[in-house]
């Protein structure tokens, strides 16, 4: 099975320490993010995870996209929608992603010459995108839009802008992030015509991560056009219960389901034994093959050392399954 991570990861930026760093911020050209993306990449490699993120490192997952797309912006610390979205003339993670990449690239050959370190190493990096129904809903409407579902609809062109920009940077699949989707608040069919806006034409596999209480709207989740369809069974198990009601009528043919199994809300580090227990339970509703193993959400808010020992008892838990 492989393993993945939902996406943010606890890495802060850094200020210039070295005599060329301080030269490169004396000239403009420092990026006080690009160690985080390099530590978050590391970190991620170090616990053994297949599919890694760039770490999220720059922003919220909302205020990243509503600082870059035209029509919204940040005031204070609220996302605001002020005119007619259109999509970015540049990319707004793609360089991040081609960073991760690189980094990933030169830590696969340092563990080329020492083998035993890693027995096959990352399987490559994947895009990630907030969705245009999260974005919509985490935001003000001021003055434009009458319709929020109007609004959801023109950023999905913008965002399946921000999809082809990753795609061609090198992502092996594109993540979409909906967790408003579990509240009820979005028009699931607006959600949905969202998704399809962004994801059709894609040539790499996409999915959609909506954590919450996926009680209400799983079934309809997985009639979204994507390949993988990502939700927390660690911290609501509930969601057990709707998986396997969900996998006993049929309704997961084409799809694979990420499997969250680690507590993201909670700091103290999950006994690899319990992760292995709750997985089981996805292995009898679903089978091996089915199943992508993660975290329940991002891990931008647990403490490094927790984030990193989670992802060590996760992968340690799928080890004990090959």
């Amino acid at each position: 099975m492989l393993t993945t991570v939902v996406g943010s990861y606890p890495a802060l930026p850094e200020e210039p320490s070295s005599l060329s760093q301080k030269l490169s911020s004396f000239f403009g050209t420092y990026d006080r993010y690009k160690p985080a993306i390099e530590l978050a990449v590391r970190d991620q490699i170090e616990a053994g995870i297949d599919i890694i993120s760039d770490g999220q490192v720059r922003d919220g997952m909302v205020e990243i996209f509503a600082k870059a797309i035209p029509g919204m912006t940040v005031e204070g610390n609220t996302p605001k929608i002020v005119g007619k979205i259109k999509p970015s003339p540049v990319s707004i993670s793609a360089e991040d992603l081609k960073y991760a990449v690189k980094i990933a690239e030169g830590i696969s050959k340092e563990y080329s010459s020492n083998p035993c370190k890693i027995e096959e190493g990352v399987k490559g990096v994947k895009g990630i995108i907030t969705g245009p129904s999260t974005l919509v809903f985490s935001s003000l409407l001021e003055g434009f839009y009458k319709s929020k579902d109007k609004a959801v609809i023109d950023l999905a062109y913008a965002l399946k802008k921000e999809a082809e920009f990753l795609e061609r940077t090198g992502a092996v699949y594109i993540q979409i992030d909906e967790p408003f989707l579990s509240t009820g608040l979005p028009d699931i069919k607006t959600a949905k015509k969202a998704i399809e806006i962004i994801t059709k034409d894609l040539k790499v596999p996409t999915a959609m991560h909506v954590c919450g209480d996926i009680s209400d709207v799983f079934e309809e989740l997985l009639t979204f056009p994507v390949d993988i369809v990502d939700c927390e069974f660690a911290g609501i198990p509930k969601n057990i219960n709707v998986l396997e009601e969900a996998a006993n009528k049929g309704l997961i043919k084409d799809k694979k389901i990420g499997f969250g199994c680690i507590d993201t809300k909670k700091k103290e580090v999950e006994d690899p034994k319990k992760v292995l227990e709750l997985i089981k339970k996805g292995l009898e509703a679903l089978g091996k093959d089915n199943l992508i193993i993660d975290p329940d959400c991002g891990m931008k808010m647990l403490p490094k050392e927790a984030a990193f020992s989670k992802l060590k008892a996760m992968t340690e838990a799928v080890g004990w399954l090959s």
